[in-house]
């Protein structure tokens, strides 16, 4: 057994390179976002679940995966759910990777990333973490049981403090939610004065289902956003914005970013050309991979 390849869809414009995912535990997170799109996939259904068969694979699997690429902590249920500090599953499975040698992209919106500090310094490690708004009202309707931007923004700067490279995901940007410029504008210099170096950014794409649910929940808000997304188009389950709409959000947030001298980079967006640094971090670690990628 190996470690699994994160599967790139070949269409929807991801632009990662080789890397490894890991997913620690499986079901529906526990931070509720609305816009969750781990929902589409069977596995990821139902309620969080530790693979706490993972702490009998992971050794084999750390030693019978030869490339030393990145992995990915995680791409669908965050890696620090509540559970996370009962279970201990993404701590070890850490530790294991960390003496091998593989570098770390973890990917969380939680603030206990920063328990697992002293791991993350053992091999090249960039953390990224969400933060798609710095108002509260705004993040506990559409991430009613994550923890607050203020927490997250701490988290970030302990890891920016610990000289380990801090990303902020502003992900997803939804229109007439958190597009505000002077918000925008005001995170981002928050994320410039800790330390983070990187942002990046996404519009939401939302999953079959996701309309219907908000209709019954928020129909003021269905209403606008059911209007905005009516002339997109659904790519590999997921509905995007108008090409053109996408290009407006990023062509009024890029700058903003720049201004703040913080590397920039959309996330299958279909405009990597915007982009100065690599979505998912791996340029901080890039250097140990060169030889994988020419």
């Amino acid at each position: 057994m190996k470690l699994p390849i994160f599967n790139a869809p070949r269409i929807g414009c991801c632009t990662c390179l080789p890397k490894y995912n890991l997913n620690t535990y499986l079901g529906r997170c526990a931070h509720a976002c609305i816009y969750c799109y781990a929902v589409k996939f069977p596995s990821f259904v139902g309620p969080t679940s530790p693979r706490l068969k993972l702490l009998d694979q992971i050794k084999n699997m750390a030693r019978n995966t030869q490339r030393k690429l990145p992995v990915m902590m995680s791409d669908c249920t965050d890696p620090y759910q509540p559970l996370e500090r009962e279970h201990k599953i993404t701590r070890r499975c850490a530790e294991v990777l960390a003496k091998h040698r593989f570098p770390l992209l973890i990917v969380t919106k939680s603030d206990l990333v920063t328990r697992d500090l002293d791991v993350f310094k053992q091999t090249p490690t960039v953390v990224s973490i969400t933060v798609t708004t710095l108002r509260e009202d705004i993040a506990s309707f559409i991430e009613p049981h994550a923890p607050s931007p203020d927490r997250r923004i701490s988290a970030l700067q302990k890891v920016a403090d610990k000289d380990i490279p801090a990303v902020a995901r502003i992900d997803p940007i939804t229109p007439t939610i958190n597009d505000d410029e002077k918000d925008f504008e005001r995170l981002v210099s928050t994320l410039a004065d800790i330390g983070v170096k990187q942002v990046t950014i996404a519009t939401m794409k939302p999953v079959r289902g996701f309309f219907s649910t908000l209709k019954q929940t928020n129909p003021v808000v269905y209403k606008r956003l059911f209007q905005l997304y009516a002339d997109g188009k659904w790519i590999i389950g997921y509905k995007y914005l108008h090409e053109e709409r996408r290009r407006r959000i990023l062509e009024k947030l890029r700058p903003i970013v720049l201004k703040h001298e913080l590397g920039f980079a959309s996330c299958r967006e279909g405009f990597s050309q915007f982009n100065t640094v690599l979505c998912d971090g791996t340029t901080y670690c890039r250097n140990l991979l060169n030889a994988y990628f020419r």
